[in-house]
């Protein structure tokens, strides 16, 4: 889970450089939409590991909340 956290701020931060380097709102507007893209699979995939981590360990219905919290999450962003 932690790679993958380095990863998106790695990206995100790449991003910033590439936005810096063109130095154009329209190539800034594109990186940020792939940015966009990119996040909510990143946090698709950290919270999926780790509900996959945890789901030996807890009560089956705090299982179930962690899910429906994730999916909450995500509709709130649309």
């Amino acid at each position: 889970m932690a790679a993958i956290r380095f990863l998106a701020g790695s990206l995100e931060i790449c991003a910033a450089l590439l936005m810096l380097r063109f130095g154009k709102i329209n190539r800034a507007l594109q990186i940020n939409a792939l940015l966009g893209l990119v996040g909510p699979v990143m946090m698709l995939t950290v919270a999926s590991l780790g509900i996959i981590g945890l789901v030996g360990r807890i009560n089956p219905f705090k299982t179930v909340y962690i899910i429906l919290g994730v999916l909450l999450i995500l509709l709130a962003t649309r």
